[in-house]
């Protein structure tokens, strides 16, 4: 397994960050999502490669938008 944190902006509260994982975790090899609303991070945990363009896309389908990869 293996972890990788992103910063998204606009998520301000918990319904937030539910939007966010429940959209991330819709992508395919996600077995895990923890979003931070207050640090504005969320890490996603991955049983396979993943491209970062799905996670992308998941937190835009959100209404959200994923910054800098910073972990």
């Amino acid at each position: 397994m293996t972890e990788s944190t992103y910063t998204v902006s606009g998520m301000v509260c918990d319904h937030c960050a539910g939007f966010v994982t429940e959209e991330i975790e819709h992508v395919a090899g996600v077995t895990a999502v923890a979003v931070n609303v207050e640090s504005g991070t969320v890490t996603v945990t991955i049983d396979r490669d993943l491209d970062i363009a799905d996670v992308r896309a998941a937190v835009e389908e959100a209404g959200y938008e994923l910054d800098d990869r910073f972990g």
